[in-house]
Parts: C-alpha cells; sequence; structure tokens
C-alpha cells in the first residue's frame, strides 16, 4: 500500500463519479441537477488528484 502514489486514489474515484456522472446524464429520469453535480465532484477529483499527483511526483 506505501508504493501507491498521493493523488492516484482521488484521480481514480474521480473518473469514476464522472463516469457515474455521463451515465446519469444519459438517463432523462433522473434530475439533471443531480447528475450535473455528480459530474462536476467527479470533475474536482480529478483535478485535485492530479495537483497531488504532479506536486509530489519526486517523492
Amino acid at each position: 500500500m506505501e508504493n501507491i502514489r498521493e493523488g492516484l486514489i482521488p484521480t481514480v474515484l474521480g473518473t469514476a463519479v464522472t463516469t457515474a456522472g455521463i451515465v446519469m446524464k444519459q438517463n432523462r429520469r433522473i434530475n439533471s441537477m443531480i447528475s450535473n453535480t455528480v459530474f462536476g465532484f467527479g470533475l474536482a477529483h480529478i483535478v485535485l488528484g492530479a495537483i497531488d499527483l504532479v506536486e509530489h511526483r519526486n517523492k
């Protein structure tokens, strides 16, 4: 578990949540505000995880 780079888990989690948001957008029965919120939450995780990956790439 120590070999996992800092920021990798939030980036992978963000990718999964963003994908879920995209799938929710395709379904017309789900409120668009909810699907957009899930999509944005996933994108935020990707950005923050990528920042951690870049910031700690030499450690």
